[in-house]
């Protein structure tokens, strides 16, 4: 059983049929999205493959003729992922199940048996692919519930013209942050900037290997430990591009730091100064999305799930795809091919 099919989930597919499985009998993929595209297809109308981290091929996808390389960037991101997803998921007869809510996974004494909304299935290993769209992370901030305007999360983020007008105080380090302020430009009132820690620009336009290298062995590190996974972008930095450069110089992409509390309409900074706000835009990240997992029992004192090349090691039928420093572009096809194999000597 594969939950998830998103780029994960379809790489470790790829792989297994590859290995002589067959998809449907042998392999089975539920995906709880309505359609294809993993986490893509409910990203913001907006966002553009070029504004984002790049978005690496499937395997096999040249094979094809298509590739994100030279994908067209004037359209919203997320049609063209959902539209390259489908044909994969038709050229290679993939058979993904959609939509299909995972809502328990559990050991019946002689295998897994994977609980979902339209029945169950008995299975010898399961690969969790499940990406993190499903679990936003909110941080705790005195005041956050008093505070009486909007509240929204990338997860929930639409488009700047719901913010039109507004004071928006927006919080996170990230490219998804940045995204945001470089939109709400001229269409919002005001735009603060909050992060917790300085942000980290790379004197470079692209996402360099070493810096990405430095982030996988930093995810690697922390699921081998069962420890809280870290986000990628704080292993990587933000690339400086002529758009973000710019966005810096004119003083728009510039944090205010960590704030304090929240009041009913307004934000407290640590030297106790306020500034009114009407709506706050969370661009804080997500957790993994493993709730489904909870009664298999995986999770460590140090609050994370122990992971190690994939597989975990509290229940070695059970393989994690898409988690830790696979959690990414960066790792993710690398991670289907050496998982799928794991899984075939098991059921071998």
């Amino acid at each position: 059983m594969i939950i998830g099919a998103g780029q994960a989930g379809l790489s470790v597919a790829y792989h297994l049929k590859r290995g002589g499985l067959r998809m449907g009998e042998d392999v089975v993929i539920l995906d709880r999205g309505p359609a294809e595209g993993g986490a893509w297809q409910h990203r913001w109308e907006a966002l553009r493959l070029g504004s984002a981290h790049r978005v690496n091929d499937l395997p096999g996808m040249r094979e094809m003729g298509l590739s994100f390389d030279t994908a067209d960037r004037d359209r919203p991101a997320r049609d063209v992922v959902r539209e390259y997803y489908r044909e994969y998921e038709r050229f290679y007869d993939l058979r993904v199940l959609r939509p299909v809510v995972v809502t328990a996974v559990q050991d019946d004494g002689s295998g897994l048996v994977v609980r979902h909304e339209r029945g169950e299935h008995h299975t010898a290993a399961v690969v969790n692919a499940t990406d993190t769209w499903g679990a936003p992370y909110l941080p705790y901030y005195p005041g956050v519930r008093r505070f009486a305007g909007i509240q929204t999360h990338t997860a929930g983020y639409r488009s700047a013209e719901d913010f039109r007008g507004l004071r928006v105080l927006v919080v996170g380090g990230g490219t998804s942050a940045i995204g945001f302020l470089l939109e709400l430009e001229n269409v919002a009132e005001r735009t603060i900037w909050s992060t917790r820690r300085p942000v980290d620009y790379l004197e470079r336009s692209d996402l360099d290997l070493e810096s990405a290298l430095a982030a996988v062995a930093a995810q690697d590190a922390a699921s081998r430990a069962g420890e809280t996974l870290p986000s990628i972008v704080s292993g990587t930095g933000v690339p400086r591009t002529e758009r973000i450069a710019a966005g810096i110089d004119r003083g728009l992409l510039v944090s205010r730091g960590p704030f304090a509390e929240l009041e009913e309409h307004a934000v407290v900074w640590p030297d106790g100064s306020r500034d009114a706000i009407d709506a706050i835009l969370w661009a804080t990240g997500f957790r993994p999305e493993v709730r489904h997992l909870a009664p298999l029992g995986l999770r460590e004192r140090a609050g994370g799930i122990a992971v190690t090349l994939g597989v975990s090691e509290r229940d070695p039928r059970l393989f994690f795809a898409g988690y830790g420093p696979q959690a990414s572009t960066i790792g993710a096809n690398r991670a289907g091919k050496v998982i799928a194999r794991q899984v075939l000597r098991l059921v071998a």
